[in-house]
């Protein structure tokens, strides 16, 4: 009897919803734990830890662990010729893949931490690559990691920390945003940025719903500005307070 190798079950069992992502988690035949993300006409499957697709290139963690190691042998000199640029771009869309199934499983901790890898990835390509066109072809989508990094970090924070803490995640993640159009001179492009205006709103709208105010580290900026330095002082040494957990 031949073995049945096609999915017509699993497929007919689980459709596919263009208007929404389906992702789900399921264990393996050897009990572990994966990722599966209905697409269209299949199913993506991703391992949870390392690499999403369980591979261990050149027996590091992942290609980034790998181009670092090859960096740091080699006088930090690196050729990014056509197969370092295309497995490096195979790590960008599967921590991509990833990064959406976790902020759809509400799992944040889990999306900020893919978020840094696809950073830290793309902070080493723009070092190192001599292909500017090739560099901005990953630079252009910074902001689209960035917005998923700052709303899975705030996200975490509200349901660890509270509303004032998750306020100060957003106001983090937009302050990186503002350097990132600076580091461009494109600062005149940061307010009317979309990406931007919606941390600002999910902000806002975290204050109306909290009944939140000006955080300590808002009213020290503030206070800072306005050379309240008295004042600034007061709020540094109750921010320093609540960061040794003191009360």
């Amino acid at each position: 009897m031949a073995t049945r190798k096609h999915i017509d079950s699993i497929l007919q069992k689980w459709p596919f919803d263009p208007l929404q992502l389906s992702v789900r988690t399921v264990k393996g035949v050897d009990n572990r734990e994966v990722i599966q993300m209905r697409i269209d006409m299949g199913i993506l499957q991703l391992e949870i830890a390392g690499r999403p697709d369980g591979n261990r290139p050149e027996g590091h963690d992942t290609y980034l662990d790998f181009l670092r190691a090859k960096s740091s042998t080699n006088d930090g000199e690196i050729e990014f010729n056509e197969d370092i640029c295309g497995e490096v771009d195979r790590e960008f869309v599967q921590y991509y893949h990833r990064r959406i199934c976790w902020l759809t499983l509400r799992q944040f901790d889990k999306a900020v931490r893919d978020a840094d890898h696809t950073l830290a990835l793309m902070d080493f390509c723009r070092d190192h690559s001599n292909d500017e066109q090739w560099t901005m072809s990953h630079e252009q989508y910074r902001p689209f990691v960035l917005f998923h990094r700052t709303q899975a970090d705030a996200l975490a924070a509200l349901e660890d920390g509270g509303p004032e803490s998750a306020i100060e995640r957003i106001n983090t993640g937009v302050d990186e945003f503002r350097r990132f159009f600076a580091s461009y001179d494109a600062e005149d492009h940061f307010e009317e940025d979309d990406l931007v205006k919606r941390l600002i709103e999910l902000r806002e709208s975290l204050r109306d719903q909290f009944d939140v105010g000006k955080t300590l580290e808002e009213q020290l900026a503030d206070a800072v500005a306005q050379e309240e330095y008295e004042l600034a002082a007061q709020l540094r040494d109750e921010l320093n307070r609540r960061t040794q957990g003191l009360h």
